[in-house]
């Protein structure tokens, strides 16, 4: 394991040729979406975060160019660019032009990787109109480009350096991404910024330079990685000990960092990652954390007589405001499936567990004050559980017209075939009236809401059942919630919020999308969530009418009349009458759900804890710094 700095032509292996990309990309990237989109950008970074790992490489910079074009600076050793032996062309060629050929699967020149598994630059290069690739390595400045995934121009050598690196740039292909080629700033910036949290000490900079009269830059370096981040990400919450517990190790080469924190909410907040990658289904890794942080914690209780007779916490009750990182560098993990969303690699948890009860014995015993406020905090949550069990007892749905008439105002559809049948979630009678009245009740159910909604990052679960519109919700969909949910049980394909469009009912839409990220996250996650998009104006002449669903539509729409028409402005739902209800917003040939998605749930939490917490401060600042991006409250 001593010869990381020997990487030439001998480390790059080869195992098989580019063709498949082009036939079946979303096979490699998941989607060709806005998503897959910008895993190409990863890709190349995670190559350079990997020479970081190794030790060769601190600086790395991330720019979009005018015309979405992507260019990734790195200080590492530059890619190999002597002759490769199978193939007898230059390595750089190789690793560009071949699947699966790299530095990654030879333990020396890569202690650890993020990459997948070696295909990463080769996929790129076949998924853009264009790459090239600049390296300066041993006095020389070389390049070498590619043409749809083709060698376009041999390597040659264009100058001298003193510097070492690669920079690679490229654009997508607008025919393999036909939804988009445009990137968002803040999808990489907020990666960008995680990256640095990871590596501590490494300097990751991201800068957009596609508007000459608007470029952005931004600069992360954490010399206190993961520990920075989980004070990151309880910025604005009431922190319950000052400072952030952090232990690092290592075990069978793997290298573990932990850091947590606990809050005074209610949610718990564990990120596992291995290799620089979220894994958001866990894994050993994080198995590992959860089960010694409870052992721990009552061997603590019970050895300071913090207990009554016979108590003891269960793993839940010592999460309960738990904001933590558990970060594995692992040299080969392995994952549960191809998306790496899981780490099943059983030494992990071994390490992760080792280093996890020597580092949280020793800051429980020499910080004592902070040990007794977790222990407290942890029997707090134990009571609320013991009360919310007998609370969650009231939800288990027999029917939508059980005897506790919860879920009495639920106007259920006909059909049980969940597949097809959707539940419109509305605010008020008078708009549940019209909804009721419009809909198609052979597939849609309407339940209408009364009373306010409980905000549950203010709550907990048990409280939270106590909420007849909460308890409503939950009967309706037939999941249940907490460690009874189901997937499976689930009664409706679509559950659509159909609020107004006004303060008010943004304010509701919050309030429900709240609840659905902290006690139902897997309807978010499955993509079953909508928001309802009502129009915001009737534009009518005679008997032609026309709807605008956006601000900056209703002059469009005016245009399409001859003569003056006469425009309505809609303050609610309540005020469209049963027809216009469902030709505009209920209908799905007409109408326009936004489906909700969860790109990044790390950045979601955050944004729901100073949304919906208690800390005015930031949430005044957020808003005055998103307010310029908003372009419709509704998306």
């Amino acid at each position: 394991m001593d010869n990381y700095d020997k990487y030439d032509a001998s480390n790059i292996q080869i195992l098989e040729g580019l063709e498949a990309v082009k036939k079946r990309p979303g096979m490699y990237i998941g989607t060709t979406s806005s998503r897959g989109l910008h895993h190409l950008v990863w890709e190349i970074v995670d190559n350079a975060v990997d020479e970081a790992l190794a030790g060769f490489c601190d600086t790395i910079t991330v720019e979009i160019l005018p015309e979405d074009v992507i260019k990734v600076t790195d200080n590492g050793r530059g890619i190999p660019v002597d002759i490769h032996p199978k193939t007898g062309r230059p390595s750089v060629e190789t690793v560009y032009t071949t699947l699966h050929a790299g530095g990654k699967f030879d333990h020396n020149s890569y202690k650890v990787s993020g990459g997948l598994h070696g295909v990463g630059a080769s996929v790129v290069n076949a998924l853009s109109t264009y790459m090239d690739v600049e390296i300066h390595k041993d006095g020389k400045k070389y390049l070498i480009t590619f043409d749809h995934g083709f060698l376009n121009e041999e390597l040659k050598v264009i100058g001298d350096t003193d510097k070492s690196g690669t920079i690679v740039s490229f654009k997508a292909d607008p025919e393999v991404f036909i939804e988009t080629t445009k990137y968002e700033f803040e999808i990489l910036r907020t990666r960008i910024q995680q990256l640095a949290f990871l590596n501590k000490g490494i300097k990751f900079s991201i800068a957009d330079l596609r508007d000459e009269n608007l470029t952005i830059f931004k600069d992360y370096c954490y010399e206190g990685g993961v520990s920075e981040y989980v004070a990151f990400l309880n910025e604005g919450k009431d922190v319950l000990h000052k400072d952030v517990a952090y232990f690092e190790g290592e075990l069978d080469n793997i290298l573990v960092e932990i850091a947590m924190q606990y809050n005074n909410g209610y949610a718990q907040n564990i990120y596992p990652f291995t290799n620089n990658i979220n894994n958001p289904d866990g894994g050993t890794h994080e198995e590992g954390f959860k089960r010694t942080l409870t052992t721990v914690l009552n061997n603590y209780g019970k050895s300071n007589g913090l207990f009554k007779k016979d108590e003891s916490l269960q793993g839940d009750d010592t999460r309960e405001g738990l904001v933590a990182i558990v970060s594995v560098k692992h040299p080969d993990p392995q994952f549960e499936g191809q998306t790496k969303s899981k780490l099943g690699s059983s030494d992990a948890r071994t390490a992760v567990s080792s280093i996890m009860k020597q580092g949280l014995e020793r800051f429980l015993l020499e910080t004592p004050q902070a040990a007794k406020i977790i222990i407290e905090k942890s029997l707090m949550a134990q009571r609320a559980r013991i009360a919310a069990k007998k609370a969650r007892e009231a939800t288990r749905r027999k029917s939508p017209l059980d005897a506790l008439g919860f879920a009495s105002k639920l106007a259920d559809c006909r059909s049980k075939d969940a597949s097809v049948s959707e539940i419109y979630i509305v605010e008020g009678d008078s708009a549940g009236g019209s909804a009721k009245q419009g809909r198609d009740s052979e597939f849609q159910a309407i339940l209408p809401l009364r009373g306010k909604v409980l905000n549950v990052e203010k709550s907990r679960l048990d409280k939270a059942l106590q909420n007849k519109e909460i308890l409503s919700m939950i009967q309706a969909f037939g999941t249940g919630i907490s460690e009874e949910f189901n997937i499976e049980n689930i009664r409706y394909n679509k559950v659509v919020i159909m609020t107004d469009a006004d303060v008010d009912g943004a304010h509701i839409r919050t309030l429900l999308l709240t609840f659905f990220f902290r006690y139902l996250r897997p309807l978010i996650e499955r993509g079953h969530i909508y928001i309802a998009q009502p129009p915001l104006y009737k534009v009518q002449v005679g008997k032609t009418v026309k709807y605008a669903y956006v601000e900056g539509e209703l002059e469009k729409v005016m245009a399409e009349f001859k003569s003056r028409p006469t425009i309505q402005r809609y303050k609610g739902l309540g005020e469209m009458n049963p027809e216009q209800l469902w030709e505009t917003t209920m209908n799905p040939k007409n109408r326009t759900l936004l489906q909700v998605t969860l790109e990044d749930a790390i950045e979601a939490d955050r944004i729901f804890s100073m949304l919906m917490g208690d800390d005015v401060t930031s949430r005044r600042e957020f808003i005055q710094a998103n307010a310029e991006y908003v372009t419709n409250l509704d998306v």
